[in-house]
């Protein structure tokens, strides 16, 4: 599977994550959701500390989805699938959703904070991939006549 379909699926799937997640933060500390006691332990008793980890993990989430979408439409483009840009920018942007909102999440469904210590990473793998969206942009050559 080319790269560019892995970036496009990997969207859809972490866009699907954080709705779930952003439901749980919003509704898991009422009774709304009575599935959730099953799922996680923690969960029907959230602390606001672990809301506000909830919502900061899902508030990144969707605004690197869309960098994650792009690089795979980007790439999805004739002459962009074998970019190494783009696919260190898609990788980047995979492992930052995953270190970032990832432990968090892991975090508050565990109750260990010890998952928190991989955010710094998520952070860093955010930087790069965007870093990397911006190599592409200034290095890549037009396609349109008179640029």
């Amino acid at each position: 599977m080319r790269a560019y379909k892995l970036f496009i699926a990997f969207s859809a799937l972490y866009g699907l994550i954080a709705v779930v997640v952003g439901t749980i933060s919003a509704h898991g500390s009422d009774q709304s959701l009575p599935w959730l006691a099953s799922f996680c332990e923690h969960c029907s008793n959230i602390s606001e500390q672990g809301i506000e980890r909830l919502n900061k993990g899902v508030q990144y989430q969707f605004y690197h989805i869309s960098g994650l979408l792009a690089v795979g439409v980007l790439a999805s483009l004739h002459r962009n699938y074998q970019s190494a840009v783009l696919k260190f920018s898609g990788t980047f942007f995979l492992l930052g959703i995953l270190f970032f909102s990832g432990s968090l999440y892991a975090s508050v469904f565990t109750g260990n904070a010890i998952f928190t210590k991989l955010a710094p990473f998520g952070g860093g793998s955010f930087m790069l991939a965007w870093l990397f969206l911006f190599f592409f942009a200034i290095t890549r050559k037009s396609q349109l006549k008179g640029e």
